[in-house]
């Protein structure tokens, strides 16, 4: 929901840091699998509650995000690239929920789950519907510089993020926010499901 807003305050400092990537020879797909392997610092982080530097991992992975993107923009989007960067956004997405659960399972081990649960939701419903999309040509004129169709919703990556910051920094209330925040993917799932349907019909 929040993502074409924060896409256009992020975009000029990305494009300033990415340009001095580019002079460096730094590709989209390396500081994609760059920030993947900083993403996932972040599980052996979460396992020790070192929450602080689980959350600065966690951050260092989306900056990551946004730079690959900024230099795909400049050196050429590529199917294979927008393959490999969603698909792991999407793991790591999913990571850091089972980080919170190996920390304290007794605690964390069914909101987790559940989080995780609805992450299949949010997540399969927007790439079935981009694999369609990509067939039939449509377009979203909000995410015109994207290697394929970008599905709005109530929880996209900006939420997302938040929500992981909040977990990092109250750690103790990671059911209620994980709870809270499943039951929001699944409303995004269920609409992008029924209005995907009625635009794909």
């Amino acid at each position: 929901m929040l993502d074409r807003f924060s896409i256009k305050v992020i975009r000029s400092p990305l494009s300033l840091l990415a340009a001095g990537l580019d002079k460096l020879g730094v590709t989209a797909n390396q500081t994609t699998l760059f920030g993947f392997g900083l993403g996932t610092l972040a599980f052996p982080a979460l396992y020790f509650s070192h929450f602080e530097l689980a959350l600065l991992f966690i951050l260092l992975n989306r900056l990551c995000d946004g730079l690959d993107g900024a230099l795909a923009r400049r050196q050429g989007i590529t199917d294979a690239g927008g393959f490999l960067d969603i698909s792991l956004d999407f793991l790591f997405y999913s990571l850091i929920p089972f980080g919170f659960v190996v920390a304290n399972p007794e605690q964390n081990a069914v909101a987790g789950a559940f989080l995780i649960f609805s992450f299949i939701g949010t997540g399969s419903s927007f790439l079935a519907f981009a694999v369609m999309a990509g067939k039939r040509g449509i377009e979203n004129p909000v995410y015109k510089h994207k290697s394929l169709y970008y599905m709005s919703g109530l929880t996209e990556g900006t939420e997302t993020i938040a929500c992981f910051i909040a977990m990092c920094l109250l750690p103790q209330y990671f059911p209620l926010i994980a709870v809270i925040f499943g039951i929001a993917c699944w409303f995004t799932a269920l609409t992008r499901i029924y209005s995907g349907f009625q635009t794909l019909k």
